[in-house]
């Protein structure tokens, strides 16, 4: 059995080491693949022919201190910006990158007043791009889509718990389904994957089989202050709820359907704002929901999973007026999908994610 273990594990580092960009000789390739900034609105718009950047900053943001807090370049390229880097948006700035071989590569990075009433990128979840792997993931392609599944890490056992259904008339949505993972993946302590959609990316290079939120990197940049979120869901949950070690539970599977909005800044995440939906119940038809956000510290009134575990929150006085910086949306078949207990065959659809203002 240990040596099956160091088989499976060796196999598994195999499949997952490898760089982001392939090449042969010294790379040539100079992009910025990543960017964010401080108050920045929405996803960055990067363009790799006109090597341009475009930034949405909320109104009355001084443009003139805008701090770099993300860049991601190419494998083996430099940059002459870094973290913590100044720049003064109130013109286009210039970024420039050299390639491995030595090439130059001068990008412009330019901001744009945002919405004061934004609404997620592909919200209604009708983009759906297909991978190198062939299955489909939600968004116009990988480069600017805001949203990802846990779909990377589960198509190795031939697994896609997460994909897009025809509602009719080409109106896509989501579909999550918690599936069994199958007698060697259950050995290991994974029976099952819960499907999952969210805002943030999978990031390859953290997948830890034993913690399917290792390779999650959750939220994208969002500068509203919604009241609540609408959404249409369907959702009927499988017969028999288990615990990642088969044992049969004592409640039935459920639902969960939550929105985050967090300030991050300096390597700090305080939680502004929740709205949350967990439910056992059948919704067999699509039916539209709203969930309400509360701003600021949860009371004893709200369950214990709703409270943030590795963070805290805004103070209730800066709850009233500050703005986000990041927003993360969740829906999973299995509420306890990342532990690996849920219920196989619990379905959730949905579609319309919707930011609702006064």
């Amino acid at each position: 059995m240990n040596k099956y273990k160091w088989i499976v594990s060796l196999t598994l580092l195999l499949v997952f080491s490898c760089i982001s960009e392939d090449y042969f000789g010294l790379s040539n390739i100079g992009n910025i693949k990543s960017i964010e900034v401080s108050n920045q609105a929405q996803t960055a718009v990067i363009n790799t022919d006109s090597l341009s950047v475009k930034v949405q900053i909320p109104n009355g943001v001084d443009l003139s201190n805008i701090t770099i807090e993300k860049l991601e370049i190419s494998s083996f390229a430099s940059s002459d910006k870094d973290v913590g880097d100044l720049l003064n948006l109130n013109n286009p700035q210039t970024i420039e990158l050299i390639a491995e071989d030595g090439s130059n590569y001068l990008w412009e990075i330019e901001a744009f007043i945002a919405s004061d009433n934004p609404q997620l990128d592909n919200y209604d979840l009708n983009l759906w791009y297909e991978t190198s792997t062939n299955y489909f993931e939600p968004g116009a392609d990988a480069s600017s889509t805001i949203w990802g599944t846990g779909n990377p890490g589960t198509q190795i056992l031939n697994k896609l718990a997460t994909t897009p259904t025809d509602l009719g008339d080409n109106n896509l949505a989501a579909k999550m389904e918690t599936l069994d993972n199958g007698p060697i993946a259950g050995a290991f302590g994974a029976p099952i994957s819960s499907g999952s959609i969210f805002t943030g990316v999978f990031n390859s290079d953290n997948i830890d089989p034993s913690n399917p939120q290792a390779a999650i990197e959750f939220g994208t940049p969002f500068a509203g202050r919604p009241q609540s979120f609408k959404v249409k869901y369907s959702y009927n949950p499988g017969a028999e709820n288990k615990d990642k070690d088969g044992n049969v539970l004592g409640f039935p599977d459920a639902c969960d359907i939550y929105a985050l909005l967090e300030i991050r800044s300096g390597g700090q995440v305080e939680r502004l704002a929740t709205a949350w939906f967990r439910s056992s119940s059948s919704q067999t038809d699509l039916a539209t929901l709203e969930i309400p956000f509360t701003y600021g510290p949860l009371d004893e009134s709200f369950p214990d999973y709703t409270f943030p575990t590795d963070h805290g929150f805004v103070s209730r006085d800066s709850a009233n007026f500050v703005l986000p910086t990041h927003i993360t949306f969740v829906g999973a078949s299995s509420f306890g999908g990342a532990n690996f207990s849920g219920a196989i065959g619990s379905v959730l659809v949905i579609d319309d994610v919707e930011m609702v203002y006064e």
